[in-house]
């Protein structure tokens, strides 16, 4: 067992997060962040009750969201980011997901990247996901159209039955590109990117002019050992950045959380009691 720290609490881990962007701390090319090592405790936000306090404002009892990594039980210093969560407000399992990192990545790259407008079509990759699912009920709530692209018949029937998205997208599917055509008469105005790959190949000739594309992450690339199989897609992404007037922007969560996390919290909170959110 860890020792209290002065100035710190002690933890019980309850729940641990289990997220796609592990798999790039398990590699060691260079990254945002340094890779794990080996033997190291795996990286991650828990979910914990304190078990031990010396924090002033945190007692013992509380539920907190700490960066604890993969453990049972941790020491975290006085100077450590913490959050309080409230059972009351909703489930505490929601600080790991709709009301946590995966759900403050989608507000982000949504709300404050793509700025979806009234009218607009927003497609999500890896849509039946924590952040993809979050991207289109976002999208709803602000007025656009929201199309999901998931992979296998059960994921997209959840995307349209149980989030509400307008439509969804099998990738599977041998006429995926011309069923997502199909499913964007407009075209596309903001695309949440999730995946990279085949999927990146059919939204790019449907992107409007002035489309936005948040760069979240590239699924389909996190296990490649070499150059990606098919043909290269950089010269037609350039040609349609130049021509269409196109905004990508890569971006990782935590750059926004000091400006933006209240709005979200605020937002989403009220989306999940109003039944909009789920």
């Amino acid at each position: 067992m860890p020792t209290l720290p002065a100035g710190g609490v002690l933890v019980r881990v309850l729940y641990l997060s289990l997220d796609p962007y592990m798999r790039g701390r398990m590699s060691d090319a260079k990254s945002y962040a340094a890779p794990v090592g080996l033997g190291e405790v795996m990286g991650g936000e828990s979910l914990c009750e304190i078990i031990a306090s010396s924090r002033q404002g945190y007692a013992v009892g509380d539920i907190v969201l700490a960066q604890t990594g993969w453990r049972t039980h941790a020491a975290v210093q006085g100077s450590a980011p913490m959050r309080k969560l409230d059972s009351k407000l909703a489930p505490i399992t929601t600080g790991l997901g709709v009301l946590g990192m995966p759900g403050f990545t989608a507000y982000a790259g949504l709300m404050v990247l793509g700025k979806p407008k009234p009218g607009e079509t927003v497609v999500v990759a890896a849509a039946s996901g924590p952040v993809g699912s979050l991207v289109g009920q976002l999208a709803k709530m602000v007025g656009a159209r929201a199309v999901g692209i998931a992979g296998g018949a059960d994921k997209c029937r959840y995307v349209t039955d149980d989030l509400r998205f307008d439509a969804a997208i099998d990738h599977r599917a041998p006429d995926f590109a011309q069923q997502l055509a199909a499913a964007c008469p407009d075209g596309i105005d903001v695309y949440f990117e999730n995946v990279g790959g085949a999927i990146w190949q059919a939204v790019l000739p449907l992107l409007n002019t002035f489309a936005r594309v948040p760069v979240c992450g590239l699924i389909a690339q996190y296990n490649a050992t070499g150059a990606a199989p098919g043909p290269n897609l950089l010269p037609a992404t350039m040609r349609q950045i130049l021509s269409k007037s196109l905004t990508l922007r890569g971006f990782i969560n935590y750059e926004f959380v000091p400006e933006h996390q209240p709005a979200f919290l605020e937002m989403v909170s009220a989306g999940i009691k109003s039944g909009k959110i789920r």
